[in-house]
């Protein structure tokens, strides 16, 4: 009888361990974005309309939560058709040859009631590096539409274009190296 219990606790603990959850992005509720100041004296904002990004977390405040995300690096768009033409040129994005770029979570450590710091492996323009933003967990409820849990997140960060060879001929008094991030989504359970 106890063999069969300690068997049974060994089945239950790791179903428990391995039970990990899948959360995709709610692309009419996310979004992906980036602010450049331009000459010292404005920032210029853009964004990404098509990427996708997959959460796998075992527990419910999603402490130990894998982030992957791939974005269309094509789909970038500063509203002035002319700078996005121009951005996805070997200037810059060099889309034709590098039509994607994508991120890989490697830890997350706690950083406050619902706030951690994600750090990952960022691939753009070819070159791979390591990364670190800020994420905070906005909370979960029952989608109405679907009955299903959606889940809240927001990142936020800064990157050097220059690590990436982005923009290399632009100096910074053009155009600045450090690019602000923010990312919000909405996350459905799968």
């Amino acid at each position: 009888m106890r063999k069969a219990i300690a068997l049974l606790t060994l089945i239950v603990l790791n179903t428990a361990v391995f039970a990990q959850t899948t959360w995709k992005n709610d692309k009419a509720h996310s979004k992906l974005t980036f602010a450049i100041t331009h000459m010292g004296i404005s920032d210029v904002a853009g964004l990404f309309k098509n990427f996708d990004v997959t959460i796998t977390s075992a527990k419910d405040d999603f402490s130990d939560a894998a982030v992957e995300l791939t974005a269309d690096a094509a789909s970038i768009n500063t509203e002035v058709e002319m700078r996005d033409t121009h951005l996805k040129s070997a200037d810059f994005f060099e889309v034709e040859k590098f039509p994607s770029f994508t991120f890989k979570s490697t830890s997350l450590k706690s950083a406050g009631k619902d706030k951690y710091t994600l750090t990952g492996d960022l691939t753009m323009h070819g070159v791979t590096k390591p990364v670190s933003m800020n994420l905070w967990y906005r909370g979960t409820i029952t989608n109405p539409m679907s009955k299903k849990p959606s889940s809240g997140f927001q990142l936020t960060g800064t990157i050097k274009r220059s690590d990436f060879n982005i923009g290399a001929k632009f100096p910074a008094p053009m155009l600045s190296d450090e690019v602000q991030i923010k990312a919000d989504g909405e996350f459905g359970q799968q």
